[in-house]
């Protein structure tokens, strides 16, 4: 949960500290004081847009920071972690500025990211619902993610294994029509790759062949000029014509020392290393001799040779830098040539495949959908209940759950296709072909009768402004045992209500507010009673600059506050007396 905001120079507030904590915390003051700043601070800290208007006038830059109390999120501190955030004394801090020239940074736990990458680590800490987001109810989307949600982890569970076999069914699908779609390119990059092996076989390479034939072919063209140097050396090793050579050399350097060995270990040493030496200079010798004997020049075979290698380097111009890169190759088009030739044997694979997971579709989304219809009936019930201590006793919600029939029209055309292409999306259940999606064959609808004889209606056709913000707060009370979301924040959602049902309202809050931080900015004083923290936002001004402050209240100031919402008074004695009435009141029915 939050524990603390900073905001500084943001619309009319200057510098202003927020200390929240546990429980129900309501913001009141006067139209205009800038109460609907510190929602709009709170939302630049979830990453939403930044909108350099917001700016205080005469500032360079507005700021925002957020201290959030990370002990009992794992997930966030860990996401905060990836980002090269860090988590201290289990405190993470948050941060966004914002100039006057519109530029925009984020901070989270003292890491630069991106306000993209701030909103999607802080998405789990805060619901946000004002009169704007009550139209995020009314969306079908997040008719079916409420009902999802209080449906518990069965539905959970089930929805995954549903996820996984419709995701498999379109990657089927995607692979079968591509597969369909492209016979001729198929056809021809087959064709190609038989042309090439074909051409690689007649060549017949062996591994390695090209760079032993470039050694041979190197030696056979130079035969007589390394016959010559072979010769000379031999020659100067041991001379057959009485000449000096190395050997002579070295047996008359070992019979000096020799003569001498007895005299002094020393000469004895060096004169058995000149007697290795002689047996090396002997045997080399012999096998400089044999090498020039058997070089011979060979025309026959050097232009074999250079014919075999033109053939190699044929193929490596095509298939490889090597003929061990071109014998590779081959290999991989042999195992697609096979993949390419076995295209009727994949379609019928993938068909049958496709059709095992139409199936499985149907099947899992049949649970699904019992699911759902059972949790339907559930949380319409609480929900219903709900709205009776919100002071609308005769409303009664319906949650419908159906599904989007195919036409005969589509089903024929369905039918009728070959192959159809990816994502077709519609799987027969029990005779009847069904549209579906990654969420299921299900569509989820709100409906609502907000008084006795009325017929049930979609919300954005049967609420008011009043009966929709409780609705929506009718529902988060419902969803808050199923809910991990730490921090909620209601934006006047009261607007409209007044009366019994604004002090029902208080009390719903109040009791949101045992299971998580609840944060309200409000104008009924009616809610406001059931605050444990009470802060005002107050307006001051120099006649030039309006500027406002954030101040929690004690008891006694909460009672003006009060009676000034009352009465728009805050020493009025009979605004007073009902403004202590109000706060006896919450506090007993609490």
């Amino acid at each position: 949960m939050f524990e603390e905001i900073r905001i500084s120079h943001l619309g009319v507030i200057e510098e202003s500290t927020l200390e929240l904590g546990p429980g129900l915390t309501v913001i009141t003051g006067e139209t205009g004081a800038g109460k609907t700043m510190v929602v709009t601070a709170l939302g630049l800290l979830l990453g939403g847009r930044a909108d350099s208007g917001a700016v205080r006038r005469g500032a360079s830059q507005a700021r925002v920071e957020g201290v959030v109390a990370a002990e009992r999120l794992p997930d966030f501190a860990r996401d905060v972690a990836d980002h090269g955030g860090d988590v201290e004394d289990g405190r993470v801090v948050l941060a966004r500025n914002i100039s006057a020239e519109g530029r925009s940074r984020a901070w989270v736990g003292g890491a630069t990211v991106p306000a993209s990458k701030l909103a999607l680590v802080t998405e789990p800490l805060v619901a946000v619902h004002g009169q704007s987001d009550q139209h995020r109810l009314l969306r079908p989307s997040a008719q079916r993610r409420a009902l999802d949600r209080f449906a518990g982890p069965e539905l959970a569970e089930v929805l995954e294994e549903y996820r996984a076999v419709w995701h498999r069914l379109q990657a089927v699908e995607r692979e079968l029509h591509e597969v369909v779609t492209s016979a001729r390119e198929r056809a021809r990059e087959a064709d190609q790759l038989r042309f090439a092996l074909e051409e690689i076989e007649r060549v017949d390479p062996s591994p390695g062949e090209d760079v032993t034939l470039a050694a041979e072919e190197t030696r056979l063209g130079f035969a007589d000029t390394l016959r010559l140097a072979a010769e000379t050396a031999r020659e100067s090793l041991s001379s057959e014509h009485g000449t000096p050579d190395a050997l002579a050399a070295a047996a008359a350097a070992r019979a000096a020392l020799e003569g001498v060995r007895d005299h002094d270990p020393e000469a004895a040493s060096l004169a058995e290393r000149l007697a290795e030496l002689t047996y090396l200079l002997s045997d080399l010798a012999a096998d400089v001799s044999s090498y020039a004997a058997g070089l011979e020049t060979d025309p026959l075979r050097l232009a074999a040779v250079s014919e075999r290698r033109s053939a190699l380097l044929a193929l490596t111009r095509k298939y490889g830098e090597t003929i061990d890169e071109v014998l590779a190759w081959s290999g991989e088009a042999a195992t697609r040539l096979l993949a390419l030739d076995d295209t009727d044997e994949l379609v019928g694979q993938l068909r049958s495949e496709r059709e095992e997971l139409r199936r499985r579709v149907a099947e899992v989304g049949a649970h699904l959908t019992e699911l759902r219809t059972a949790a339907a009936v559930r949380l319409a019930a609480e929900v219903s209940d709900e709205l009776t201590l919100l002071a609308m006793p005769h409303a009664r919600v319906e949650v419908v759950v159906r599904q989007q029939e195919v036409t005969d029209a589509a089903r024929e055309a369905t039918e009728a296709s070959a192959e159809p292409g990816p994502g077709t999306g519609a799987v027969e259940v029990g005779g009847r072909l069904l549209r579906c999606g990654a969420w299921g064959l299900d569509e989820v609808e709100f409906l609502l009768a907000a008084n006795a004889g009325m017929h049930p209606r979609p919300l954005d056709k049967g609420a008011s402004g009043g009966e929709l913000s409780r609705v929506m707060l009718a529902v988060e009370v419902v969803l808050a045992a199923t809910t991990t979301v730490p921090t909620f924040v209601f934006d006047e959602v009261d607007a409209g209500v007044g009366g019994k049902a604004a002090i029902e309202i208080g009390r719903r809050l109040a009791q949101l507010a045992r299971r998580a931080q609840v944060l309200v900015v409000t104008h009924l004083p009616q809610v406001a009673a059931f605050a444990d923290r009470h802060i005002v936002v107050a307006k001051a001004s120099d006649g030039s600059v309006t500027t406002s402050g954030l101040r929690t209240l004690a008891d006694g100031e909460r009672e003006r506050e009060l009676s000034r919402m009352l009465a728009g008074l805050d020493d009025s004695d009979t605004a007073l007396a009902h403004a202590r009435e109000l706060i006896e009141t919450a506090r007993a029915t609490r």
